[in-house]
């Protein structure tokens, strides 16, 4: 870092006194000198920089007593402008340091030096010069035992873990690590990222997963500047890297997170042609339970992942929104966590999952942290796995349709036809076909609605229907003749018949609407 006012006045050749403030501990004082530049003008200003320390002679100010508006205006350009500091030379124009310009540096605190005449400014210069050069080579001295370590720790056995370690040690920060999944990884470390600041840095590590963007999201959290990097490619995102804790990034440390994100890009790419085999792998294996060969399925499974779900296993078929990688990486994690419990497989543009009954409830979790679509089927042997994966094509076939994230075969199955219909509020269609005898309310429209109910709730029998409404069979085939033409209706034929009994099965001759 460059030198401070106090270091420069430090120095013991130099010879320099502090005229503003009078305390050398003061605030002022301690401010960072970027560069020293030298000038007489009235309004040197557009000729220099913020930060930079300014030396005069003081030609521009007259001799002897003045009201002190040119020393303060003068002032108070240069701290407007970002000047640290004026030095003043005396015994070259002035024999001491003008009165007017000690009160004006006061006023607007800038500190101010006095400096002798047996003081060149070149000697100023160059003391500032050189100590910037030997940060500078400290620096670069700094980089490159730093960037070596690195290096080393890429060479040892748990690589991407050393990396990180080295990194948290040469940069003085707290290292996190998040798995695809946004899962926060714990490793060993001398520095853990703080207990208060895991939810939220899981939030936005997630959220930038989410994304599938390459991306680095700086937040300020509980006081403390938080970075995150995503590693990996675009839409095939590996995880993230969180920083906190961090000293002011100079580009020397800039090069040092750049490389270890680039060397944990590295070690997590080379792992993707193994995870691609291993799915692979996964898709043959459930072949093989599907083709009716389970004791090749299992021997297979069971020297990669452990043995498969026992019997019987829930299946469950996923169409990925998008990120359908990271889909599959998060179950990867699923699996190998509940081992012998959950098993999943790529297949075409979907994704399978073979769990435990038990199970399901965290399948489901994953699956809506990715926005898939799925449908269950009923617990499934092994031996009818092919009839299980056809209820849960169907089902996810009916979730697409009515844009939900979950449907349950057992819905479809176990509410038939009318469940279904019932599901989609046919009420309002049921009402439509039977409006001609609905909005009437005359006594003869009730009655054709009485006598259609009861004939249809008869099996369409008119012996059975006439007897129960106590009228004779001719009248009541009259009856619905006349049902039939108010509703527009053949109901000689079974299509038409068929229209009419599901309308009914919605409503209630006499009370409207009824539960089915």
């Amino acid at each position: 870092m460059p030198p401070t006012i106090r270091d420069v006045l430090g120095s013991s050749r130099l010879r320099l006194r502090l005229v503003v403030p009078e305390d050398r501990d003061a605030e002022a004082v301690g401010a960072e000198v970027g560069w020293v530049h030298s000038s007489d003008l009235a309004d040197p200003t557009p000729f220099l920089d913020s930060g930079q320390l300014l030396l005069t002679d003081g030609s521009q100010f007259p001799l002897g007593w003045t009201d002190g508006s040119a020393e303060d205006a003068y002032v108070e350009r240069l701290v407007a402008r970002g000047i640290c500091g004026l030095g003043f030379a005396t015994q070259v124009i002035h024999g001491s340091v003008p009165g007017a310009l000690v009160e004006a540096c006061g006023r607007h605190g800038l500190p101010l030096i006095e400096v002798p005449d047996r003081t060149p400014f070149i000697a100023i210069i160059r003391f500032v010069a050189d100590w910037i050069a030997r940060e500078q080579h400290a620096q670069a001295e700094w980089s490159l035992q730093a960037q070596r370590a690195i290096a080393r720790a890429a060479l040892r056995p748990d690589g991407l873990r050393s990396i990180l370690g080295e990194m948290e040690r040469q940069l003085r920060c707290w290292v996190a690590l998040f798995d695809a999944a946004g899962n926060y990884l714990r490793m060993p470390s001398t520095t853990p990222m703080p207990s208060g600041l895991v939810g939220d840095v899981t939030d936005a590590a997630r959220a930038a997963l989410n994304r599938g963007e390459r991306s680095v999201v700086q937040k300020e959290l509980e006081g403390q500047q938080v970075t995150l990097q995503t590693l990996g490619r675009r839409n095939r995102l590996r995880g993230v890297l969180a920083l906190g804790g961090l000293e002011s990034l100079d580009p020397a440390r800039i090069d040092i997170v750049n490389s270890v994100i680039a060397l944990a890009s590295l070690a997590l790419e080379q792992t993707r042609s193994l995870d691609t085999a291993r799915q692979h792998l996964r898709a043959g294996v459930f072949e093989q339970l599907l083709s009716g060969r389970p004791e090749v399925a299992a021997s297979t499974a069971r020297q990669v992942w452990g043995r498969l779900p026992a019997d019987p296993v829930v299946v469950a078929l996923a169409r990925p929104a998008a990120q359908g990688q990271n889909l599959l990486e998060a179950l990867e994690l699923l699996s190998d966590d509940h081992r012998g419990a959950v098993f999943y497989a790529p297949r075409e543009t979907n994704v399978v999952v073979l769990s435990s009954p038990q199970q399901q409830q965290k399948v489901l979790e994953v699956l809506a942290r990715y926005d898939a679509a799925a449908g269950l089927s009923n617990p499934t042997p092994y031996a009818a796995l092919a009839d299980g994966l056809g209820e849960a094509e169907r089902a996810l076939d009916r979730a697409l349709e009515l844009s939900r994230p979950v449907v349950e075969f057992s819905e479809i199955a176990g509410r038939g036809m009318l469940g279904l219909l019932r599901s989609e509020k046919a009420e309002s269609v049921a009402q439509s076909v039977l409006q001609p005898l609905l909005r009437d309310d005359s006594a003869e429209a009730r009655q054709l609605l009485e006598a259609v109910t009861v004939w249809l709730g008869s099996n369409c029998g008119w012996e059975k229907a006439a007897a129960e409404l106590g009228v004779h069979r001719h009248t009541l085939r009259n009856r619905i003749d006349a049902a039939g033409r108010r509703l527009g209706l053949n109901l000689d034929t079974l299509h038409d018949r068929l229209e009419l009994w599901a309308a009914v099965q919605f409503l209630d001759a006499r009370n409207g609407p009824r539960e089915a």
